[in-house]
């Protein structure tokens, strides 16, 4: 069968200092899980290729097919606020970049692959949780039109990782716009390498930003669809949990799922991430976060300006921008969970109010809003009284309910559901996986026999802490 890929690596020709050179390294006896057969031929890939020996060979990291140029990319980065200097593909490499038909570019990365020079004594390996997590969860923000990375295929391998006990191991084909991160300015920034800081900037503008004439009009880019992306997250419940700088593409899209979550019962301060101990990376700390990391993008920028001590007062204007276009997109985006087409500064109240009363009594964040359109909201409150007064005000609104419909998925990846497919994917059971990849991926169809992964989590069954899985 021909290999149907032709690769087209830009990030590889900008050449020494950006990566190293690193093959995948082999593993013992890979099985498919899944291939995602949309993303596969949005992306100009027989789908049937990947399901080949052929194709399993190239995502489980056996054989890199030709025109592949296989490199760990290297990268800095604050995490929990303290600064790394050297972090990089630790347990990834990027085979190289394909042209989609309509041509728009992506990155094809494994993760899991083995280790690379920035393992830090790490195996470089993954197993098999943390893929069958980042499957389900970047291929439900794609549903429900988030800016993301997406999984191509996932695999196991055959062999044990060992963590804190002996697991499964496998691999995932991710794919994005590129894997460029913040903390990729920041490792040449740190270094005072000004020549390859700016050809890191040109290869953005040229990449993701071709409207841009100068570094800060790429960072006013940069602001503007990080506020657009973290409006979405607030939006759903979802909580990242991991934000460092090393962890925020500059693209946009949403990146590394490692101890990611959403909210079952609503409250602002909820963190899942069981190495954020002091709640930096809270549901409701996100927006705060992003500002913080934008600044130290907008640090790495200064020193490609003709006066860079004198583009400071752009680049703090840009940066502080970046609460208006946020506090914008969360109106909009909550308005329409409200079916409020053109939500304005007086529905804030209002919206305020029912997360207010959500808080309060711990109401499911999903099915409340998914309630407002099936009209069974009020059972998500103990005490329904104060819903239904607020319920009166907002009836007064006429909101459109087929806007709700449209803003309100009926179900996300629970992560109690997760975790069920998890372990029976441990077991060799994927069905399980398969059937809650199904069923996120098309959110907002109501359907019965979906109905159990709809549901809040029984007591006994809540999962409270998520971990990176590295």
């Amino acid at each position: 069968m021909t290999q149907p890929i032709a690769f087209d690596n830009s990030y590889a020709r900008l050449g020494p200092g950006f990566y190293t050179r690193t093959p995948p390294t082999p593993v013992a006896q890979p099985g498919l899980i899944a291939v995602n057969d949309g993303l596969a031929q949005r992306l100009g890939i027989d789908p049937d290729w990947l399901r080949s020996p052929e194709g399993l060979a190239m995502i489980s990291g056996n054989k890199p097919p030709e025109g592949a140029e296989p490199i760990a990319q290297a990268y800095a980065g604050h995490q929990f606020g303290g600064l790394s200097l050297q972090l990089g593909d630790g347990r990834a490499v990027l085979l190289g970049e394909v042209v989609a038909p309509d041509g728009a570019r992506f990155d094809i990365q494994l993760k899991g692959s083995g280790p690379t020079p920035f393992s830090r004594r790490g195996d470089g390996r993954a197993w098999l949780g943390p893929v069958l997590r980042e499957y389900a969860v970047s291929e439900f923000m794609h549903a429900v039109g988030v800016p993301t990375t997406r999984a191509l295929a996932a695999a196991t391998t055959g062999e044990v990782v060992w963590r804190e006990s002996p697991l499964p191991g496998a691999v995932l084909t991710r794919v994005a716009s590129s894997h460029i991160r913040v903390g990729t300015f920041e490792f040449f920034a740190i270094r005072g390498d000004v020549d390859r800081l700016r050809a890191l900037a040109d290869h953005v503008i040229a990449r993701h930003y071709p409207d841009a004439t100068s570094p800060m009009e790429l960072l006013a880019g940069v602001v503007a669809r990080q506020a657009e992306t973290i409006a979405q997250w607030m939006a759903l419940g979802f909580i990242h949990g991991v934000m460092n700088t090393d962890n925020m593409a500059v693209s946009g899209e949403t990146i590394d799922y490692g101890p990611c979550a959403f909210m079952d019962a609503y409250h602002p301060d909820t963190v899942f991430s069981s190495i954020d101990r002091h709640g930096r990376y809270a549901w409701s700390q996100q927006p705060q976060v992003a500002v913080w990391n934008l600044a130290q993008l907008a640090s790495c920028l200064l020193p490609l300006m003709p006066d860079p001590e004198g583009a400071v007062p752009e680049a703090t204007r840009i940066v502080h921008g970046f609460p208006a276009i946020y506090q914008a997109a969360w109106l909009k985006r909550f308005g329409a969970k409200l079916g409020l087409p053109e939500a304005g500064a007086g529905d804030q109240p209002l919206i305020e109010r029912l997360l207010t009363m959500m808080a309060q009594q711990e109401a499911d964040f999903t099915r409340t809003f998914r309630g407002l359109v099936t009209g069974e909201a009020t059972a998500e409150f103990a005490d329904p009284a104060p819903f239904m007064e607020w319920q009166r005000d907002w009836q007064a609104r006429g909101p459109d309910l087929a806007l709700a419909a449209r803003a309100n998925p009926a179900r996300i990846p629970r992560n109690h559901r997760i975790q069920q497919a998890i372990d029976a994917g441990v077991q060799g059971d994927f069905a399980p996986f398969q059937r809650l990849v199904e069923a996120v991926t098309h959110p907002f169809e109501d359907r019965a026999d979906w109905a159990d992964l709809a549901a809040s989590p029984e007591q006994g069954e809540e999962v409270r802490v998520t971990y990176c899985g590295t």
